[in-house]
């Protein structure tokens, strides 16, 4: 949140001077927007501030509720988005906390896309739709209530609205065309008396205060990780509340599938008839959807929420991963929710339901109704693998075409910094040319939020420029209040800290890049091949064995007892745990004001003499990128090198200290910024 002031306060900020083109309440939003992100607003947001708020104010004073809390650009716990205004009150009629949010939008015309109700063009003039601004609200409202214990009690506390002062109901009349609900009602220009209503009956005119301070300090449940999603798919409202440019996505393909046609009624979704018996039509080329966001976008979320919703309609749904990690996971949770004589049948929908890239080779064309491609990165050149027959090998043949050509709909979701192997070329571009050699027609979507590291597109960024993915040098790190950030001065210290974080019932993990061997078990024990001075740990469980008291290497990141072994990218990647500890290995150097890669110090067998460097840096670096975003709530880094470790200590000013509590043991905390409050510790 960037500010809270009282209706009567924010009327002496809006009052032009004439030393400024901009009202004094703008200016301030302007310097707390900037100190908290480290970047100066859009001229949208400074816009929005200067010419939106005050039309909310003064309906406020002009209705006698001055003592209403206004609290503004309000953060949605763990994510990057924020609801415009929140008002904060006293109900009238039963005396309980009243809320009411407020999605603010200045656009005079908008209309909606024919394919896509929930899309809109509001004018912006660049080209893109956007979320419907009620169904925008309407998600907002929900997310709140789902993530925040004090809606959660008693929903009928919060009420959401969009307002479109400028516009009258002409030139936007498409948009009253999407059903409103609680969560979301359209008011334009032609409708300020009955906005002032809503706000007679939302507040009576008393301090708005203690409603302010309840949902600012209002518990804030986890954060559902990819794990629970899919636990949850069976349960109504289950999975993970889709926002902004996430829904529409979800919507344009759920839509694309399964549709109406709006003068016959006529069913022309691709589970569907296309015309009647009789008439003639021209078929649509193919259309794949790729769907391109960085670490924490939300992109597993998608994938799973639409395999959900059309599972729950009868038309199966297959998702396919590179990932064996992230494929057995899956597929144990559909096992786990057998019953007694049903574990062959869970057994054999798992493996239809969860697929490998590699297992559509032989699959007839469109013989999969929705084919949803996720960690689409780790997508191999070809499908042929050692375990390949001989007589349906194919080295020619792109893997992206086995599955394009296996789907009626193809969805691919991936990251372009995220593959991590020679033979991944999985990229948003590469998928693009591929499908439109085959004649498809393709969509590409990029998710631009973040549903982790407490929602730091900052913390994001901070790692792309630190491991030279974009054309920016490293900088220090700025604590934004959402993401924690420090530097342990040992592994020793490292591994105290995540174990005590584990014990206060948080996910923790401890990953490393690929440095040192990685042995099969020596009988039933792990070996210590993590060995750094006189500390040494073992990797997690290698694929192919199992090892009494420890994980599969499928299940490290999601088995508590995963916190006793070193992980590996290839059994991090996908998942998120609230606290992650990485260890640099010197195959990532800091020389010169830059990391610099040493392949000579990786262990990772795909690196061959066959590998020219320049491959062997971009999957390192995209390594590295992978183990650093898995954290939810904090991330702690040690490196082995002493150059580099010291480049990190200049880098990141948070460390790990010993704090006394109540007179008891000291314990380790990070020290620097502190934890955000969706953060402190869980009891329980």
């Amino acid at each position: 949140m960037l500010l809270q002031l009282s209706a009567a306060e924010c009327d002496r900020l809006i009052v032009p001077r004439s030393t400024s083109q901009r009202l004094p309440l703008t200016e301030r939003l302007i310097g707390a927007y900037t100190s908290a992100n480290g970047r100066e607003p859009t001229r949208g947001d400074v816009k929005s501030w200067d010419k939106s708020i005050p039309v909310v104010v003064k309906a406020l004073l002009e209705t006698g509720r001055g003592e209403v809390e206004v609290q503004v650009e309000v953060d949605l716990p763990h994510t990057n988005s924020a609801v415009d205004l929140v008002l904060c009150g006293r109900h009238p009629g039963t005396g309980s906390d009243s809320y009411l949010a407020i999605e603010l939008k200045q656009v005079r015309h908008a209309t909606v896309d024919s394919a896509c109700p929930i899309a809109v063009d509001l004018g912006f003039g660049d080209g893109k739709h956007k979320l419907h601004p009620v169904r925008q609200i309407q998600r907002y409202c929900d997310y709140m209530v789902r993530y925040l214990a004090h809606l959660q009690e008693d929903p009928e506390r919060l009420k959401g609205v969009a307002l479109l002062h400028n516009a009258r109901d002409a030139g936007v009349e498409a948009l009253f065309k999407l059903p409103e609900s609680s969560h979301g009602f359209l008011y334009t220009l032609d409708d300020m008396e009955r906005f002032r209503q809503l706000l007679v009956g939302r507040f009576a005119p008393a301090s708005g205060k203690p409603a302010a301070e309840a949902l600012r300090r209002a518990r804030r449940y986890p954060l559902l990780k990819v794990t629970d999603i899919a636990r949850q798919r069976s349960v109504k409202n289950g999975g993970l509340e889709l926002l902004d440019e996430q829904y529409v996505a979800f919507d344009r393909i759920s839509r694309h599938l399964e549709k109406t046609a709006p003068l016959t009624g006529l069913k022309v979704g691709l589970f569907y008839e296309p015309t009647p018996t009789g008439s003639t039509s021209v078929a649509e080329p193919k259309r794949v959807y790729i769907l391109r966001g960085g670490p924490g976008s939300g992109k597993s979320a998608v994938a799973l929420q639409l395999q959900r919703v059309f599972n729950q309609k009868g038309h199966e749904a297959v998702l396919a991963s590179g990932s064996h990690a992230y494929t057995e996971t899956l597929r144990e949770i559909t096992i786990s929710t057998a019953r007694r004589g049903e574990v062959a049948q869970k057994k054999a929908l798992a493996r239809r339901l969860y697929r490998y890239f590699n297992s559509f080779a032989d699959a007839p064309p469109d013989s999969v109704e929705v084919l949803i491609c996720d960690e689409a990165h780790r997508m191999r050149r070809n499908s042929t693998h050692r375990y390949t027959r001989k007589e349906v090998r194919d080295d020619d043949r792109p893997q992206a075409t086995e599955l394009i050509r296996a789907a009626k709909v193809p969805v691919f979701l991936l990251d372009d910094h995220q593959s991590i192997r020679p033979d991944e070329v999985g990229t948003a571009r590469y998928l693009k040319e591929v499908a439109e050699s085959m004649g498809c027609r393709v969509e590409v979507t990029d998710l631009s939020g973040t549903f982790r590291a407490g929602g730091s597109l900052r913390f994001r960024s901070w790692v792309q420029q630190l491991l030279g993915l974009d054309d920016s040098d490293p900088v220090s790190w700025e604590p934004d209040g959402r993401m924690t950030l420090t530097v342990a001065d040992s592994p020793e210290q490292m591994e105290r800290f995540i174990q005590e974080r584990g014990l206060e019932g948080m996910t923790a993990r401890i990953t490393a890049g690929f440095c040192w061997p990685w042995s099969p078990p020596a009988g039933h024990t792990l070996v210590n091949d993590v060995q750094i001075g006189d500390w040494h740990r073992p990797w997690n469980v290698k694929p192919e064995h199992t090892v009494p008291h420890a994980p599969r290497s499928d299940v490290w990141a999601t088995d508590a007892r995963g916190i006793g072994q070193i992980g590996c990218v290839y059994t991090a990647q996908t998942f998120e745990y609230d606290w992650n500890g990485v260890i640099i290995g010197p195959d990532l150097l800091y020389r010169d004001g830059a990391f610099r890669v040493n392949r000579t110090a990786s262990e990772d067998g795909a690196f061959d003499r066959g590998i020219d460097d320049a491959m062997v840096t971009r999957c390192i670096r995209n390594a590295y990128h992978v183990l650093l975003t898995r954290g939810v709530v904090g991330t702690v880094l040690y490196a082995v090198d002493p150059a580099t470790h010291n480049a990190l200590r200049e880098l990141i000013p948070g460390t790990i200290g010993m704090q006394h509590y109540d007179g008891a043991e000291p314990r380790l905390t990070a020290e620097g910024s502190h934890l955000p409050p969706a953060h402190r510790r869980r009891r329980g």
